[in-house]
């Protein structure tokens, strides 16, 4: 496997006596889309924040083309390098979506002109162009989805954590954020997903990593792991595993 991008090294973080991830080790290869895939509870979005910073791990470590972030903070992992969207979109509601991706694009970029002009050049690849002066509270579901991405591209990323940004859309809303996904990582960016809806992300990601009670269950390509009697009886129990 070429040299990883990214880099999960024996990962664990408790909440009090809760476990939310376990030694959980794995790599991401630049320029794949890695699925993260597991249950409720699995520890899916507990990893993500440690990613990106928003959480310390109490144990382990994770590199960023072998320079260790964990532990230094968002707004160090974001400037390093790792952008990343919300399960809950977090929009500025009073702001329009121009004023919303600059704040994006201010993680790198200081002056006020070159930001707009990096938030409108995202704003037009995310296909919010037509919308760039609408206030964020007006925009539909899938809009405020692609305004997370847009946010965060204007960021700068090279990998970039997508938190469930399929869920709750359409058949036909999904497959232009399939289309969005594939876009971004066309660009040069390292994908990684949190995603429930497996019919949408199996096809979509380059390989996945399971996780279950926050440990690593399994990983491999999307037909070996979904083939998987373990993941198999984690996602659906016994009786489904194949005797």
């Amino acid at each position: 496997m070429p040299e990883p991008i990214v880099a999960v090294r024996r990962v664990s973080k408790s909440f009090g006596l809760i476990a939310a991830n376990v030694d959980v080790t794995f790599d991401v290869v630049r320029g794949e889309i890695l699925g993260l895939i597991g249950p409720n509870g699995a520890g899916k979005s507990t990893l993500f924040a440690c990613i990106a910073g928003a959480e310390t791990p109490d144990k382990g470590e994770i590199l960023l083309e072998g320079r260790r972030i964990s532990g230094l903070g968002a707004v160090a992992c974001t400037r390093a390098g790792i952008g990343r969207t919300f399960q809950v979109v977090r929009s500025f509601d009073s702001m329009t979506v121009l004023e919303n991706v600059m704040v994006g694009a201010f993680a790198r970029i200081a002056q006020t002109g070159p930001a707009m002009a990096r938030a409108v050049e995202v704003i037009e690849f995310c296909g919010l162009g037509r919308r760039a002066d609408v206030s964020a509270h007006l925009l539909t579901p899938p809009e405020k989805r692609r305004l997370e991405v847009a946010r965060a591209l204007a960021t700068q990323p090279r990998v970039l954590l997508l938190d469930e940004m399929l869920t709750g859309l359409t058949p036909t809303e999904a497959q232009a954020g399939m289309q969005l996904v594939r876009a971004v990582r066309d660009r040069g960016v390292t994908i990684i997903m949190v995603e429930h809806v497996m019919e949408v992300l199996l096809p979509l990601i380059d390989r996945a990593v399971v996780l279950h009670l926050g440990r690593n269950l399994a990983q491999g390509s999307p037909r070996d792991v979904v083939r998987n009697p373990e993941v198999i009886r984690a996602y659906l129990g016994d009786r489904y595993v194949a005797a």
